[in-house]
């Protein structure tokens, strides 16, 4: 099929005709996407601010000044942001569990995909003009390199938050276990569990500013007034580690039934370190067998080498001598 298609292109257009109809397919693609970009309904809110401007004077003006700016950020938004309630919330979770907590966070990945696949793109056309231009190449090779960078372009954006939301991850539990040692102690001299959480936030950020940033986050809601129960719980959501879902349902737990903080604290933190131990051990357990294929690839060649060589030099020696006799 392919090739059948190629030879119609060559024969109607030319030598170049499969590279002019990638790129006129690349063209159409974005002619294609700029409208849906560009439209944009007027919001009914935006006809009561024209209207309010009218009647108000120029220092409303000058206040609004600050919104209306954050307004052109919000252009796009029914664009860039996914319409299905269930993949916004799974992206905004997703974006959460990697650090970025921005209301216009999900527009921004939306838009750096979108940004890094017309570029990608554009270069991979580029590209594929001066591969033909070197040299006949096949028509799926001159596809491939259009269309290949537009989609790693568009790609990029998600490996980076999936890399940030591991690395985030593996910090958090890192210092899970050292902040409930030092959640215990707060405790057991006397602090409440909202005072505990701050401290331990404030002495966490030298050393664990991921998990410091989650429980000064949990201690502003409770401030607020929010329902602790639910700080908890979007506590262990935004966070994402089985061991701060455990914890919550702990805490939960003990509010619940009337237990003892405390005691539910020494518990989940003697858990928590033979956890930690565990892990350490699970590595220890495991360097042998990565470091047998390494010895194995610098050390057994250069020993070949050096016990084998010798002989294969002289063999190679006796057996060229002879022939030439």
């Amino acid at each position: 099929m392919l090739s059948q298609i190629e030879t119609f292109l060559v024969e109607n257009l030319g030598p170049f005709g499969p590279l002019m109809a990638v790129g006129m397919l690349g063209v159409l693609l974005i002619l294609l996407t700029l409208p849906i970009l560009l439209q944009q309904r007027q919001d009914p809110l935006d006809k009561l601010n024209q209207v309010a401007k009218r009647e108000e004077g120029p220092a409303a003006e000058r206040l609004r000044s600050g919104k209306q700016n954050k307004d052109k950020l919000e252009k796009y938004s029914n664009f860039l942001e996914p319409q299905d309630a269930e993949e916004y919330s799974a992206v905004r979770l997703k974006l959460l569990q990697a650090g970025y907590r921005d209301k216009s966070s999900v527009r921004i990945y939306h838009f750096m995909q979108f940004a890094l696949g017309i570029i990608f793109l554009i270069g991979g056309i580029a590209f594929a003009i001066y591969k033909s231009t070197t040299g006949e190449v096949e028509t799926p090779k001159l596809m491939l390199y259009a269309m290949g960078p537009g989609i790693v372009g568009y790609m990029l954006p998600k490996y980076w938050v999936t890399r940030r939301q591991t690395a985030r991850q593996e910090a958090i539990i890192n210092a899970f276990p050292d902040s409930l040692d030092m959640m215990l102690v707060c405790v057991e001299a006397g602090q409440s569990m909202d005072q505990a959480i701050l401290r331990v936030s404030s002495e966490l950020k030298s050393g664990f500013p991921e998990l410091a940033e989650e429980y000064e986050l949990v201690s502003h809601e409770m401030k607020a007034g929010k329902d602790k129960t639910q700080v908890l719980r979007d506590m262990s959501e935004r966070c994402g580690v089985p061991d701060i879902a455990s914890f919550v349902t702990v805490l939960i737990q003990s509010q619940q039934f009337g237990t003892s903080v405390a005691e539910a604290l020494r518990v989940y933190a003697g858990e928590m370190r033979d956890k930690r131990i565990m892990r350490a051990e699970e590595k220890a357990n495991k360097l042998p067998t990565k470091m047998t294929l390494a010895t194995m690839m610098l050390t057994v060649p250069p020993l070949l080498i050096i016990l084998i060589g010798p002989s294969i030099y002289e063999i190679s020696t006796i057996l060229g001598g002879g022939a030439l006799g």
